[in-house]
């Protein structure tokens, strides 16, 4: 099968984008023929043909609105079984909702979410004629398909979930023999002092100022947090000043060894504020790190409450240090097996077969959206 993906290029600190580049590696193991459709920043990926989108710097609501009709173009040319896109553009028969509903996200964020209303609205309506447009369309979480349900109308026949797969080999309980130590080290992390772990790309909604609150709260005043990822710091380090933690926290910024920061943490703290399904609790629960996740995220759906991990109020800093205590009191090999067997059904193949199963229902392109 001649399969043309759409997706914007593939970045190390990107869980969305960590999260594509499995998907199209295991395509092509799997015997697709892979195409992508990508800007010009994309990398060479070994047995999947590039297709350049010649997409020119522009601010980012006039990107959305570029990409999408350049995608179009391209598209119109035809010459593919299936057109899958990961991006909200107008043509394909597939979407991948990896990141949920954008609607959503201004609810859940409030205030903080109404910055760049000009974007909002762009995103908006192009979010509105993917879902009303596009044939079948694929989330990554029961809540999210739930989401997209509620929220546009999308009926269960044109609707999916298919989970993200993680690398159950580079994320393993093994790192911890060989590089705890030395990324402790390299961090100025003592090796008995109790470390957290927050890990991701846009600090406000990803939760680290509830983490942050959580660290002044504990008892234990040798704990520490790591933190690694890509965003505006200072608000949350002045944060960590006022609470007295600032000097407890170690802002790695994004790594390409995340999994050295696995291999060094007791627990991975992520109480998103939206998250459709973050990469990190796959990664984080493959590692044997258990993860006190967020309700609302949809990476809960892999967690089984209080043995892989616990599930809390996003907000509630309290809820945060009282699940940390829980998990503090377990035995550490349990919580490291748990950890890893609720990670270990999300696999590649399995992403891809449950894709499979959708590309078998397309029996021909159906994008007539002119």
């Amino acid at each position: 099968m001649k399969l043309l993906i759409i997706a914007r290029p593939f970045v190390f600190h990107g869980g969305v984008e960590r999260a594509t580049a499995g998907l199209v590696d295991a395509l092509v193991q799997h015997g697709y023929d892979v195409h992508l459709l990508s800007p010009r920043a994309q990398v060479p990926i070994p047995g999947v043909t590039r297709h350049v989108l010649p997409l020119p710097p522009l601010p980012s609501a006039a990107r959305a609105l570029a990409l999408a009709a350049l995608a179009r173009v391209v598209v119109s040319r035809g010459g593919w079984d299936v057109v899958q896109s990961h991006e909200r553009t107008l043509r394909q028969d597939i979407y991948r909702a990896g990141e949920g509903c954008h609607r959503a996200y201004l609810h859940s964020m409030g205030d903080a979410g109404r910055r760049r209303p000009l974007f909002h609205r762009i995103v908006l309506g192009l979010e509105r004629r993917v879902f009303a447009a596009t044939p079948h369309v694929v989330a990554i979480s029961r809540r999210g398909a739930a989401e997209i349900a509620d929220l546009y109308g999308v009926p269960g026949e044109r609707l999916s979930v298919v989970y993200n797969g993680v690398d159950l080999e580079r994320f393993h309980p093994k790192n911890r023999d060989a590089e705890r130590r030395a990324a402790r080290a390299e961090a100025g992390v003592a090796a008995d002092a109790w470390t957290l772990l927050f890990v991701g790309s846009g600090f406000e909604r990803k939760g680290l100022g509830t983490v942050v609150e959580a660290l002044a709260l504990c008892s234990d005043r040798t704990s520490r947090l790591i933190v690694v990822g890509r965003g505006a710091t200072q608000a949350f380090r002045e944060q960590a000043a006022r609470v007295g933690v600032d000097s407890r926290i170690v802002w790695l910024g994004p790594r390409r060894d995340v999994e050295r920061w696995y291999a060094a943490a007791d627990v991975a703290v992520l109480p998103s504020r939206y998250e459709p399904f973050g990469n990190v609790h796959l990664e984080a629960l493959a590692s044997g790190v258990p993860v006190v996740a967020s309700a609302v995220a949809g990476g809960a759906e892999a967690i089984a409450d209080g043995r892989g991990g616990a599930i809390v109020d996003p907000r509630d800093a309290r809820a945060v240090v009282a699940a940390l205590g829980r998990l503090r009191e377990r035995n550490p090999g349990e919580v490291t097996d748990a950890a890893r067997r609720a990670a270990e059904p999300f696999t590649f193949a399995a992403q891809v077969a449950g894709f499979g199963r959708i590309y078998a229902q397309m029996a021909a392109p159906r994008c007539d959206f002119s």
